[in-house]
């Protein structure tokens, strides 16, 4: 069967319409897409527009200010922290040593810590003020004893009240130390 020259103009045209109408069809939904597209620019520049970089920069200070408020309150707290520690571990020493020597510590206060330079090194000191009471040759040998134990440890001062032997008081020490610990800063 030969098709005709009619028929076969027929069919190239159909194919011509299927194609046309396909490409037809792309460039509609290219046109929409490019349309969305130009919306969307848009809308993203006047947001962007909106933005107040002068705005921005002032919050970035206000929050850097805030972090170096938050960081001195840190360092503040950490030093604190290992007063508290090393206050911990000295009251530990100073009542094992007291029990040792038959003596009972009645008060104990220390300052904060502080640096003080010791024979031309820079040291942080921490001030220790205690009251203990027993019999006299005990007190001597807790006193002692503390020079001994607590090596970084200075005994700065002691102030004993010795009662009369017939009164009932006992006796008791006062005593000023200062300890050092070496850190580097």
């Amino acid at each position: 069967m030969k098709i005709g020259k009619k028929s076969w103009l027929t069919i190239a045209l159909g194919f011509l319409i299927i194609a046309a109408a396909g490409l037809s069809l792309v460039y509609f939904q290219h046109l929409q897409e490019r349309e969305q597209l130009k919306e969307d620019l848009g809308s993203t520049r006047s947001r962007l527009n909106s933005v107040s970089l002068e705005a921005l920069t002032q919050r970035q200070n206000v929050l850097e200010e805030d972090f170096n408020r938050a960081r001195t309150l840190y360092e503040a707290e950490e030093v604190k922290l290992v007063q508290s520690v090393e206050n911990i571990v000295l009251s530990d020493v100073l009542y094992t040593v007291a029990g040792a020597n038959s003596v009972n510590i009645t008060e104990m206060h220390s300052s904060d810590i502080f640096r003080e330079e010791v024979e031309g090194v820079s040291c942080l000191a921490l001030a220790l003020d205690a009251k203990a009471n027993g019999n006299v040759d005990n007190l001597i040998a807790f006193i002692t004893q503390l020079n001994v134990d607590l090596a970084t440890a200075v005994v700065k001062s002691v102030s004993m009240d010795i009662p009369p032997s017939d009164s009932s008081a006992i006796p008791s020490a006062s005593i000023k130390l200062v300890i050092y610990t070496y850190r580097e800063s």
